[in-house]
């Protein structure tokens, strides 16, 4: 492999990106093999599949973002997880280290859901300024790159027990788009990464490569063109401008916890949806006295994290749900459009398993006594999924800067959410139908149990045609900066049903695919 190019702090060419996610790292490798040079910046440390734990809290302590963040509002996290909104990775790569794998399209009507669902009382609904037919080609190129099953000839995973469970009672309520999924995780030998060896531990990273991750695709195959160059343990404090109102390069704390600036052609954020507005808030200046980028205020706002929540059913015989891959199918029927059901959006049923350790801690957050004993007592006759809903964008669900400050002194980012009614009906009759289907097949009882802290967060720097409706264009572009450009699932503009990286991919594909052409026209 070629050696990591090595880019001088002063070399004002290079296109800096704050991040390595399935957003941040994607995008860095298809510039490297577009002859684009770039530096990454990534806060957190490099980890490879042997660097893996398979254990659930030893993981969490090597991957997890554990900084210190802030949160209000009325929903159970607040109360519950209150300095850890969200379970998500510090580390080259990011959350794809972390993620389950389920690479979904959205909709045709997600994509224009004010159009769709009319105006919501108390939501900021949008249309997205792209559609369906724009994003089909760029979700053809994401599906390769992540070798997606059920798709261009590749072939589903088996289903293990927690799956055929949830087919079996989903299909005995009449249920009829029932797989084993569309995942990123290989059936067969794909792309130099084996195979699925149903070991279980998808949250923890995959220690064979047979889940995509950015951590060892994208990322080492930029770094091998001579063009990339990581920077781990590499905090991102502010980004900065010149009187012309274009941004100049970024100021970031090293792994010495000194404080370094590297110029830019121009900077792509990408640190997901608590991160990246907490940098351009606390990038403000005399230019940009409310954030850079901000002039609309809209900068934090429209923060979604999906509609979830969890359904266990336990049954009188062995489960064993943890076995095989931790998001083993879907039942996909209610995620269309119909609000004969009471509200507007839809959702996905999706398996999901966790391990005694996080079952303990996420069953009923605080609660001990005969109740929950009984619940773990039963857990090799438990199957379990996940509910995974489209929330409505509001303007007071927002990322703002916190009174409290990191390791470096910076301002860390507070998160407010509190649930919209549409949101809130989504979540029970979603409950009501993940209990009927483990009452079809036999369940002995049901728990229904409130959402964990967000892996699917979402909006905070939103696309729209209007710059003052949001905070990029189209292309991912600041309506304010033209040299300054968001690249990960903040610019969503609403969040539709499905998990959102198969998109955030797609979308830095199509970005990478602009910048060059822009870059080589002499536009950016």
């Amino acid at each position: 492999m070629a050696q990591a190019a090595k880019f001088d702090l002063n070399d004002d060419g290079v296109v800096v990106i704050v991040g390595t996610g399935a957003g941040g790292g994607v995008l860095a490798n298809e510039l490297a093999q577009k002859g684009v040079k770039v530096v990454a910046l990534e806060a957190g440390g490099r980890y490879l599949p042997e660097d893996y734990v398979n254990d659930e809290w030893e993981s969490f302590g090597q991957l997890a973002w554990t900084d210190p963040r802030t949160t209000s509002g009325d929903w159970r996290v607040a109360k519950d997880f209150a300095g850890l909104p969200a379970w998500i990775v510090k580390a080259v790569g990011g959350t794809s280290i972390h993620w389950a794998g389920a690479s979904l399209r959205f909709q045709e009507h997600e994509w224009k859901a004010l159009s769709t669902y009319g105006k919501v009382e108390g939501a900021t609904l949008a249309d997205w300024p792209i559609d369906a037919t724009e994003m089909a080609p760029w979700y053809d190129k994401a599906e390769a790159k992540l070798g997606v099953t059920g798709v261009g000839d590749r072939p589903r995973l088996p289903g293990n027990s927690n799956y055929k469970v949830l087919e079996k009672g989903a299909r005995a309520l009449g249920y009829q788009d029932v797989h084993t999924g569309n995942m990123a995780i290989n059936s067969v030998d794909y792309d130099e990464r084996m195979s699925c060896q149903q070991t279980g531990f998808c949250f923890q990273g995959c220690k064979w490569g047979a889940k995509w991750s950015a951590a060892y695709t994208d990322i080492p195959r930029g770094e091998a063109t001579g063009n990339l160059e990581v920077r781990d343990h590499a905090q991102a404090a502010r980004i900065l401008h010149d009187d012309r109102g274009r941004v100049t390069g970024v100021e970031y704390f090293d792994k010495d916890g000194n404080l370094q600036m590297q110029k830019a052609r121009l900077v792509c954020v990408a640190g997901n949806s608590f991160e990246s507005p907490r940098l351009l808030l606390n990038s403000a200046s005399a230019m940009f006295p409310d954030g850079l980028a901000n002039r609309s205020g809209q900068v934090g706002r429209n923060y979604m994290r999906h509609t979830t929540g969890s359904v266990y059913g336990i049954f009188e015989k062995p489960v064993r749900m943890w076995r095989g891959t931790t998001m083993a199918g879907i039942v996909r029927d209610e995620a269309r459009h119909d609000p004969s059901r009471g509200f507007v959006g839809g959702y996905e049923l999706e398996t999901l398993s966790l391990g005694l350790p996080f079952m303990a801690a996420f069953l009923d957050p605080g609660a001990w006594g005969r109740e929950f004993t009984r619940a773990l007592d039963a857990y090799e006759n438990m199957a379990g999924l996940w509910i995974v809903g489209e929330d409505m964008p509001q303007a007071e669900n927002r990322v703002t800067l916190s009174e409290t400050k990191d390791q470096f002194g910076l301002a860390v980012a507070n998160v407010n959410f509190s649930d919209h009614p549409n949101d809130i009906a989504m979540r029970a009759h979603a409950y009501a139908r993940g209990q009927a289907i483990y009452k079809a097949v036999g369940a002995t009882r049901t728990l229904p149990t409130p959402p964990y802290p967000s892996t699917h967060n979402l909006g905070t720097n939103r696309m729209s045609d209007r710059p003052e409706d949001g905070v990029v264009n189209k292309w991912g572009q600041s309506h304010d900066v033209p040299n300054l450009f968001v690249s990960d699932g903040s610019q969503f503009t609403t969040g539709a049903a499905e998990n959102p990286t198969l998109t955030i991919v797609a979308l830095a594909i199509r970005q990478a695919d602009h910048l060059a052409r822009e870059m080589a026209a002499g536009a950016l």
